[in-house]
């Protein structure tokens, strides 16, 4: 039975993290193994399950991705996260869904078709001293900047590009960032796993690894924990999901609900790869594609 890992051409054997997978489903009866999802000849149709991890270049190649995912759901492969549900996380956008049903989020302002506003209006505006600028579609802090009312207009160019192309968003910049750190929580099968605490280098905005970002284990607090669940819970069932939030004036807001190729920090549990191997065995026996809906939460 072949599970296949889909993975980037700048990890064609895999991520450290992910790799922590091979053994415990092969544990299971499974042969894991890595793919990418850019490779033309792979064998899709003869997967059991094919579970996205590290293509962490999808948002550099929206169409094809997007075309990459519609061509597997054609040939009726088993897929997670479902189809559905890539489509609607692939723009930033949902968070709008999320908001609708009660989820606390950091406000946004969204950049609507046939308007090109002023930063510096946005900020005024909305009374926010610091803001981020990102695109609607990205991943890594792709294209983000960290924006104030002294080089609001310097990034104007910037904005105006995103605007043109996959779309812009803008929210203020939440400073316990810096100051605490923002949460990892990880889901399995929409059970609750493990969670992390990252934080940025000194001088720094961004607590992703690649722009020297440290991350440790962690106990959420219960009410982190009850808003990431309910969250996960606002949408139709994932085989994985992470939950990015910051605690602003003691709430727990949502800054994304990652269901396409989030790092799940696996190696800061024991017990995190054989529980992510449980649900994606439990996957293997389902073949369904969930509709994103904007029923009430549950």
């Amino acid at each position: 039975m072949r599970i296949a890992l889909v993975t980037s051409k700048d990890y064609p054997d895999l991520t450290p993290d992910d790799r922590t997978l091979l053994q415990p489903l092969a544990d299971r009866g499974f042969k894991a193994e890595p793919a990418l999802w850019t490779d033309p000849n792979y064998p899709w149709q003869d997967c059991t399950a094919i579970v996205i991890r590290s293509c962490w270049d999808y948002h550099l190649h929206s169409e094809t991705f997007l075309h990459w995912i519609a061509s597997l759901e054609s040939k009726g492969c088993n897929l997670w996260n479902s189809p559905a549900t890539i489509r609607w996380n692939l723009d930033k956008s949902y968070l709008r869904s999320l908001e609708s049903k009660g989820i606390p989020v950091v406000p946004t302002f969204w950049h609507e078709p046939g308007e090109t506003p002023k930063l510096t209006d946005i900020l005024a505006g909305k009374n926010w001293a610091r803001a981020i600028v990102k695109p609607r579609i990205s991943a890594t802090a792709h294209r983000t900047k960290l924006i104030d009312a002294k080089n609001a207009n310097a990034a104007q160019p910037l904005f105006e590009e995103l605007i043109a192309g996959p779309g812009a968003m803008v929210q203020p910049f939440v400073e316990s960032i810096v100051r605490d750190g923002e949460w990892s929580l990880m889901f399995f099968g929409g059970q609750f796993s493990h969670a992390v605490l990252k934080t940025a280098k000194p001088g720094d905005f961004r607590v992703q690894d690649e722009f020297g970002g440290r991350f440790h284990a962690v106990d959420p607090p219960p009410f982190v924990l009850e808003c990431a669940t309910r969250t996960v819970r606002a949408v139709p069932p994932t085989l994985y999901a992470r939950v990015d939030g910051v605690i602003d004036q003691k709430q727990f807001r949502i800054m994304e609900l990652e269901l396409i190729e989030p790092a799940l920090y696996l190696t800061c549990d024991p017990r995190a790869a054989n529980r992510f191997a449980d649900a994606i065995v439990n996957a293997s026996k389902t073949r369904v594609s969930f509709h994103i809906s904007i029923a009430p939460v549950l």
